[in-house]
């Protein structure tokens, strides 16, 4: 399955080519931290993305924002030059992702906004949002405001053909998007639904209650998934084992293999024929063990759960 490889691709491992260092008020993920997700807070330039990329840890998520912070670092024409140099020598396909939470707030839906165009002018066709939480309120009038929310987004965004992706989460607190009905609703709601699909993580899901280890169980979760959103929505996964036990709906990403999840679900998703040419990030920790830098090491793993034979 060499074309499967293609997609698997390293979130935020020091691959992050426009990123701002910008000390500023951040987004809270579901932990309520302000470190996005393992972020390195540091514009890389193409040459660092290459080399990272010959080292065999794949091909970027690219972050045009930094996860720390709402401001933008300003994009020049130099910037998409090279990065469709980058493409063309190295294979990296459109399959590249942008990233953002919550666009939930005001300040959240300008920002998805603004990412959105300027994912547009990269060549970037998804930008992964977080959907929110209903905090004080009820999860009818959440899922109410998130609708009216995107209808601003893609009233300020209209005739660009980026799309924003809604990431299903653990359902860590009050937040939204844990369940599938959830998204569905979401996406029914918004008149320019067509604009809209949705990013599956894996230990989200697995964290959220869907259990996914046997075959049965993995085969049970993607139908409901097909039956309550549709897997054409399905355009990007994110690939994480949890420290948590199913349900726990406390969202801590672990290494491939080394967390609740263990190796069968990524052995059955990597397998299956429907996702086999959609694009796969991995979010796990960030760091260097015994010498060897995870992400390549979590690469390999996937690589060989793909290619055996059992």
């Amino acid at each position: 399955m060499p074309g499967l490889f293609r997609h698997l691709v390293t979130a935020l491992c020091a691959l992050a080519l426009f990123w701002t260092a910008a000390a500023a008020p951040g987004y809270a993920d579901e932990g309520g931290r302000t470190e996005g997700i393992n972020a390195v807070a540091s514009i890389r330039p193409v040459h660092s993305l290459l080399a990272r990329v010959m080292e065999g840890a794949g091909r970027p998520r690219l972050l045009v924002t930094g996860g720390r912070s709402a401001h933008a670092y300003a994009l020049k024409p130099s910037d998409a030059r090279a990065l469709a140099t980058a493409r063309a020598v190295f294979w990296i396909g459109p399959e590249l992702e942008g990233f953002l939470v919550k666009p939930f707030t005001a300040l959240g839906r300008n920002v998805l906004a603004v990412e959105l165009l300027r994912a547009e002018k990269l060549g970037i066709p998804y930008v992964v949002a977080h959907p929110g939480a209903f905090t004080t309120s009820s999860e009818e009038e959440g899922i109410e405001r998130i609708i009216e929310a995107l209808d601003t987004v893609h009233r300020q965004t209209d005739g660009i053909r980026a799309q924003a992706l809604l990431e299903n989460t653990a359902g860590q607190g009050s937040n939204l998007g844990w369940r599938f009905e959830h998204l569905a609703a979401i996406i029914a709601g918004v008149a320019q639904s067509e604009k809209l699909g949705v990013c599956i993580d894996t230990c989200h899901t697995f964290a959220a209650g869907y259990p996914l280890g046997t075959r049965k169980q993995y085969q049970a979760t993607i139908d409901e998934l097909d039956r309550v959103v549709g897997l054409k929505r399905v355009k990007a996964f994110h690939l994480n084992d949890s420290k948590q036990p199913l349900g726990s709906r406390v969202d801590r990403h672990e290494h491939i293999g080394r967390g609740k999840l263990g190796l069968a679900p990524f052995k059955h998703l990597l397998r299956d024929p429907r996702f086999g040419s959609t694009p796969m990030y991995l979010e796990t920790p960030k760091e260097e063990v015994d010498g060897q830098q995870m992400d390549v090491v979590n690469l390999r793993t996937l690589r060989a759960l793909a290619r055996a034979k059992d």
